[in-house]
């Protein structure tokens, strides 16, 4: 059993660190959806466990083989998609100018070695470059911003870059590769936000009994760093009627409040309030009180910024939690997180949905008004 319990581990371990290596900014998600395929048909080759759909936008849908479309109940979400950069222009002294995607603070950026994607899938290496202070004067030592820097591969004027296939609409990322840390059980990489999101979705599907995921659907949403535009695209083809986002939540545990709102190691954090969302606090309070049931750790947090895709589905008649798992320094070139807190996510979102079932089977209601008459009266 023990043996069984370090195969899972290690598992778990390469999945988070496959899924932060990959390289998927909004828009361009395609390997991160292949390792998502991937790593939820692994198990026994005889038996296909989940169908798979995509749509134009980059979305892709997981139903389990054995859903029941009339008894689906929650839909399971994570974004696939990461903060990144796109090339704007190639200028005469061969560096790049760029522009961010989603939420970067130039601060983080500037000198950032990325790598930046060709159409033929390969990479060129960058520095976003910023004047050694040898050169710096008053005014350029101040807060730096995207129109200031550039990113230079190398070349020593347009034409040269030109030549080894730069162009405006490339796709850029920071070049960092995901560690594990044993002594620590922490992961040290980029994309947590929400690659650790979707290593907690995955690790759900497969850690649920066949009874349990026949109520369930699962959809990884593309472009949510953009604006939501993936649930946007999504939400009217869901079924369900309740809904938990996975999200690599920022912690300030390091900064800030004595007190902190979502600290590493702490466990999972479920968002009672952002800019985009007031959770339903029948939904939160029957996580909460699950939470208490199994021993969980749990972190109850109140934003007054951040948005997820929660924002979208709530507003669609489907009561949406958002499981947060902690991750130092989000949106910059290299965050922590904890396996820990991947660990007890799972577990709570796992139990959420057998206790949900539970309730449920026992007095088998109509799934369209279970959300509020059959579950949360409970």
């Amino acid at each position: 059993m023990q043996e069984v319990e370090k195969l899972k581990t290690s598992a778990a371990i390469e999945l988070v660190k496959t899924l932060s290596d990959a390289f998927g900014p909004s828009g361009l998600e395609d390997e991160v959806r292949q390792i998502l395929k991937t790593s939820l048909e692994a198990g026994d080759p005889k038996e296909e466990t989940f169908e798979f759909k995509e749509d134009s936008i980059g979305n892709l849908y997981v139903k389990p083989v054995r859903a029941d479309p009339a008894s689906c109940r929650i839909v399971l979400d994570a974004h696939i998609d990461e903060v990144g950069f796109m090339v704007q222009n190639i200028l005469a002294n061969g560096t790049l100018s760029f522009l961010p995607l989603g939420g970067w603070d130039p601060a983080n950026a500037a000198g950032l070695a990325v790598e930046i994607r060709k159409p033929d899938g390969s990479r060129k290496r960058g520095i976003v470059a910023s004047i050694p202070p040898h050169f710096q004067n008053i005014d350029q030592r101040a807060k730096p911003d995207f129109a200031t820097l550039h990113i230079d591969v190398g070349a020593v004027d347009r034409q040269s870059a030109l030549e080894i296939g730069m162009e405006p609409g490339l796709f850029i990322l920071p070049q960092t590769a995901c560690t594990y840390d044993e002594e620590l059980q922490v992961f040290c990489g980029k994309a947590f936000d929400d690659r650790i999101g979707c290593a907690a979705q995955v690790l759900t599907l497969q850690n649920l009994a066949a009874a349990d995921l026949k109520h369930v659907e699962a959809v990884f949403t593309a472009q949510e760093e953009v604006g939501e535009r993936g649930m946007m695209a999504a939400v009217d083809h869901l079924k369900a009627r309740l809904a938990i986002c996975f999200e690599g939540c920022p912690a300030d545990d390091t900064f800030g409040e004595s007190y902190p709102t979502s600290a590493m190691k702490a466990g999972p954090m479920i968002r009672a309030f952002d800019k985009s969302m007031i959770t339903h606090p029948k939904w939160l309070d029957f996580a909460r009180k699950t939470a208490r049931k199994y021993d969980l750790p749990l972190q109850i947090a109140v934003r007054k910024g951040g948005g997820t895709n929660g924002g979208i589905l709530h507003t669609h008649n489907i009561p949406t939690i958002v499981i947060g798992i902690p991750t130092r320094y989000a949106h910059s070139q290299c965050c922590f997180c904890s396996l820990d807190d991947l660990n007890h996510a799972v577990k709570l979102a796992v139990k959420i949905i057998e206790e949900v079932n539970r309730v449920l089977d026992k007095d088998n209601p109509d799934p369209a008004d279970c959300w509020m008459k059959d579950l949360f009266a409970k």
